[in-house]
């Protein structure tokens, strides 16, 4: 005899069994084969879940549960759920720049939207209070790290490749002066070696900019071996502020940089 599916009252019980396992996400299959009932009467028991709180849906066909304590928020942390969902999407990813140097210790300010690097253009998210912004790059290549997080694990750019990623996409991050503010912090957890390895996936004039900064902060001995990698090679001058004009200034000899801009310290 063939007993009939879960009514889909019982989607709330399952979503319920999947927090008290853990799991703080599901798609629109999973809760399909759960309840064994049809798309329509699945997705009006999932608007209800929605409309109460339960669950939030940052892409289509993909849940994020809410658990009681985040209710206020409208969302759990983003470090939660983004790696199941960029699974989800398909896409490759890693947690960057600010979120990243925060994840490291280097919160200068805490950041206001979660950084995630991905390898095409993809519109940001905002679920609840929480915002998660996407900044196209190399997210399959550059070297990263896997963190624990409260539900799993997600991928972190390596400190080094996040001393990188900082000064290329030094707008996105609040501007040179905010970067070298986080550089201060991180710089302590870079590795020389292992920036020279880094900074192959770069532009040089970013891995420059870098050391320049990095010289500027005190910290030549983390920088010395990439000025050591440079220096085999061209080292062409570079505006530390790219598209600004260079004022009739000449080139730092150690790293090619072109000090366009004030860099002030404040501790």
């Amino acid at each position: 005899m063939t007993t009939a599916g879960p009514h889909p009252s019982e989607l709330p019980h399952w979503v319920d069994d999947l927090q008290t396992h853990g799991r703080y996400t599901f798609t629109r299959e999973e809760a399909l084969a759960a309840t064994g009932n049809t798309e329509i009467a699945v997705a009006a028991s999932l608007r209800r879940l929605r409309k109460a709180g339960r669950i939030v849906s940052p892409r289509r066909g993909f849940h994020v549960i809410v658990p009681l304590e985040y209710r206020a928020t409208g969302a759990p942390p983003a470090e939660w759920f983004i790696d199941d969902l960029m699974t989800h999407l398909g896409k490759p990813y890693y947690v960057g720049l600010l979120s990243a140097a925060a994840l490291y210790g280097a919160a200068h300010h805490a950041p206001q939207v979660f950084q995630v690097v991905t390898d095409v253009p993809t519109r940001p998210l905002t679920v609840g209070r929480i915002r998660v912004a996407f900044v196209q790059g190399r997210a399959a290549h550059s070297p990263t790290e896997t963190m624990n997080t409260a539900t799993g694990t997600i991928r972190v750019s390596t400190p080094e490749a996040t001393a990188l990623d900082l000064v290329r996409h030094a707008n996105a991050c609040g501007g040179l002066q905010n970067v070298a503010g986080v550089l201060r912090e991180l710089a302590e957890r870079l590795h020389g070696a292992r920036l020279v390895d880094a900074a192959k996936g770069v532009e040089r004039t970013v891995a420059q900019r870098l050391g320049w900064l990095l010289d500027h902060l005190g910290a030549q001995d983390r920088a010395e071996p990439l000025a050591r990698a440079l220096a085999a090679g061209p080292l062409f001058p570079a505006a530390l502020r790219p598209h600004v004009p260079d004022r009739g200034l000449g080139a730092d000899p150690r790293w090619g940089v072109i000090a366009n801009t004030e860099i002030v310290e404040d501790e």
